[in-house]
């Protein structure tokens, strides 16, 4: 009975010690498997991020300044008539407003002749004048006779300019509100919108803290989230001395060239403003970095280990970080992978 006893327990200590070192076999076996990169040295730029809708530097609507019958004008270009899109010069006629019963009332042929005659009289009262036939009077009142002429002339011509809608500037038609040619239109009838947009400018807002890194001048870069692959650059060109009490925030005005006119007037944009860079520095993504107790770390791969490095930073951006101090060039950081591990950790480089 004692001999059956025995050898039980010793076969059950038999199979303790094979479960023991089956375990033992399986745990140093495990690795886990990561992706690293080797350490180099980059450029960084530290910018701040602000968005906003972009609008014209020109821009303006026009209205009918009288009433009349409304006739649309060919493009040149084109050949046909004016059209939304249409590329137009500065001083082309886009509408003309006709009515007849205006047009008779401005006499515009009498006030010319009145002006003729007006500065003939003038010029025979100085020969008189000078060869004392006439008044220092007679030759005021000949100057003021002349003077009412030419204003009352002008006018004349300003006023018959009113039956032509005339492109203050070169741009683009952006609206144009649909009227049959020959219809009678109103007095503040809208008639055309032209932007120019080769510049466009930026209401932006950036925090107080950055009042001191944001100078006049400084350039800014500006994307579009559907044309990514598009960047237009631009500058600072006015600072708000003023602090926002509710937002905390300061106003900047942001120029943009956009000679291409990829980008449009009411785009809402991402504009970064670089207020430092290095060109040489350890460089690592941001998202490999874990917060701990005893502050940033990452994981090197060594000897088939991961080993722990608590890092200090330096300049940053959302993307990109400079780590001033914890690796060193050529170091194997591990960027994929790294979520479960713990300081040596057995690891296998999978890429």
């Amino acid at each position: 009975m004692n001999i059956r006893i025995t050898a039980f327990i010793l076969s059950i200590g038999a199979a303790l010690v094979a479960c023991n070192n089956e375990r033992e076999d399986l745990t140093s076996e495990v690795s886990i498997p990561v992706s690293v990169k080797e350490v180099g040295v980059g450029s960084i730029e530290q910018y701040i991020t602000t968005t906003g809708t972009v609008n014209p530097v020109q821009e303006v609507e026009l209205k009918a300044e009288i009433s009349g019958d409304y006739s649309l004008k060919i493009n040149p270009r084109t050949r046909k008539p004016f059209a939304l899109g249409d590329r137009i010069n500065k001083g082309e006629v886009l509408v003309s407003i006709e009515d007849a019963e205006y047009r008779n009332n401005l006499n515009l042929e009498g006030k010319k002749l009145n002006l003729e005659i007006s500065s003939e009289t003038l010029a025979k009262q100085q020969a008189l004048f000078e060869k004392g036939g006439v008044s220092q009077l007679d030759l005021r009142n000949a100057e003021i006779d002349k003077v009412n002429a030419e204003n009352t002339f002008q006018n004349g011509v300003i006023s018959l300019s009113k039956m032509r809608i005339t492109a203050p500037f070169t741009g683009i038609i952006v609206d144009l509100p649909h009227t049959t040619g020959g219809i009678k239109i109103e007095t503040g009838t809208s008639v055309v919108k032209i932007m120019n947009y080769e510049k466009l400018f930026m209401d932006a807002k950036f925090p107080e803290k950055n009042l001191g890194d944001i100078k006049q001048g400084m350039e800014v870069r500006v994307t579009h989230y559907t044309m990514k692959e598009d960047t237009i650059y631009g500058r600072i060109a006015a600072i708000s001395p003023a602090i926002d009490a509710e937002t905390r925030t300061f106003k900047s005005t942001l120029e943009l060239g956009n000679s291409n006119l990829k980008f449009r007037p009411g785009m809402f944009i991402k504009a970064d403003l670089v207020i430092a860079s290095k060109d040489s520095a350890i460089v690592i993504p941001k998202d490999v970095i874990l917060s701990r107790q005893r502050g940033s770390t990452v994981f090197v791969v060594e000897r088939g280990e991961a080993r722990e490095r608590v890092i200090e930073l330096g300049m940053e951006n959302p993307y990109e970080v400079e780590v001033i101090s914890g690796l060193k060039l050529n170091d194997r950081l591990v960027t994929e992978g790294f979520e479960t591990l713990t300081n040596r950790s057995k690891v296998t480089i999978v890429k």
